[in-house]
């Protein structure tokens, strides 16, 4: 690791703070037929994951940090099994919230996921299962967020589009978090993580951008893509060509200019750079925009994938841990564009990589067999 170099973002002190990062969203079992297929499976590995708390578990198994989630389980064997999985990743559940599980799940349970891999040109396949879930049940003024930023103080709080899209209450969650962190100094990152899914019986792309544009006013550190930043926040800007290269970063400059304009609180604003050859051969790139420049990542072209879902979130847990370990933004781009492609080269939601793979990605290691 290089030595600290000076930070666009005004970090608190890691003494003054109990965490390092925590992480709002929601929890889900993730059920993997591994080469197989959803349809025809006739067994399952499980997981846990969720967009929001990837990234906790990124800097926590990965990078060594202090991270906690903040969400909500239905109190049944399902939900102690995804307890379990969270506190075998590293990440404290003392502010998991428990619900009663009426013993039918009529009024709430614990989200699903049932997730294909995808192979050459079968492309990767997910399929929710999260109807009126825990965490999807939270609303404003059940959390103490004060306590949580102010009296155990946090450095780094990271929630996301996923969770904001939820329910017609999730978004009051995060918006009263948000605002709870800014009191205390927190840096607040948001990753804009469009689903059309998601958003279909809410309201769809135009609520959408209602409450996006209102959640990124008091954001430090945006990531999305083009597509997200159209779809979830209304940008259009002539001259974007959608069938530019995916490692081509004029894209993302032409639209973060549109962006800053518009959001002066930003401090940064990151995006992978992907463009899908077939299922498990991908363009893989990273940009990252901070101090009013753009700092660029190692490109990765024609990167083998053996399970793409996951590395945009270990790549803002990269990305995090750069600035937290004040290397500036040169350096956490790269922190996360080496994390984001080690992700996708093993199972699960979740990354299974160490930061001394990572420094390798990053310094241009091959794949020689480590003995």
């Amino acid at each position: 690791m290089t030595g600290p170099a000076p930070s666009t973002l005004a970090i608190r002190p890691a003494d003054d703070c109990r965490w390092d990062a925590v992480a709002l969203g929601e929890v889900m079992l993730r059920l993997d037929p591994g080469e197989g297929r959803i349809a025809s499976a006739r067994q399952f590995r499980c997981w846990e994951g969720g967009g929001e708390y990837n990234v906790a578990r990124g800097l926590a198994r990965c990078f060594g940090l202090r991270s906690a989630v903040v969400t909500a389980l239905a109190d049944n064997p399902v939900g102690r099994l995804i307890e379990d999985l969270i506190r075998q990743g590293g990440v404290d559940g003392s502010r998991l919230r428990w619900v009663p599980f009426d013993g039918v799940g009529r009024t709430t349970r614990n989200g699903l996921n049932f997730t294909e891999r995808g192979f050459g040109v079968r492309a990767a396949l997910g399929a929710y299962d999260r109807g009126h879930t825990a965490a999807s049940q939270m609303r404003a003024g059940e959390v103490d967020w004060d306590a949580l930023f102010g009296t155990e103080g946090v450095r780094w709080f990271h929630t996301g589009g996923i969770y904001a899209a939820l329910s017609e209450t999730t978004p009051d969650v995060v918006v009263e978090a948000i605002a709870a962190a800014r009191r205390h100094g927190t840096i607040v990152s948001y990753d804009l993580n469009y689903r059309p899914s998601l958003w279909r019986s809410i309201g769809g792309q135009t609520r959408a951008q209602q409450v996006n544009r209102e959640i990124v006013g008091g954001v430090d550190v945006l990531i999305g893509n083009e597509e997200d930043f159209t779809a979830a926040l209304g940008f259009e800007v002539e001259g974007v060509d959608p069938d530019l290269s995916a490692l081509e970063p004029a894209n993302f400059g032409r639209m973060i200019e549109h962006v800053v304009a518009a959001y002066p609180n930003l401090r940064v604003v990151a995006t992978t750079l992907r463009a899908a050859r077939t299922a498990t051969r991908n363009d893989w790139g990273a940009v990252c925009w901070a101090d009013g420049a753009l700092h660029l990542a190692t490109p990765r072209p024609d990167l083998e994938i053996l399970d793409r879902v996951g590395g945009g979130d270990s790549f803002a847990a990269g990305l995090a841990y750069g600035f937290l370990a004040g290397l500036g933004p040169d350096r956490a781009v790269e922190y996360g564009a080496a994390h984001g492609a080690l992700a996708m080269t093993t199972p699960g939601d979740t990354s299974m990589a160490s930061l001394a793979e990572v420094e390798q990605v990053i310094r241009g290691g091959g794949a020689r067999v480590a003995r």
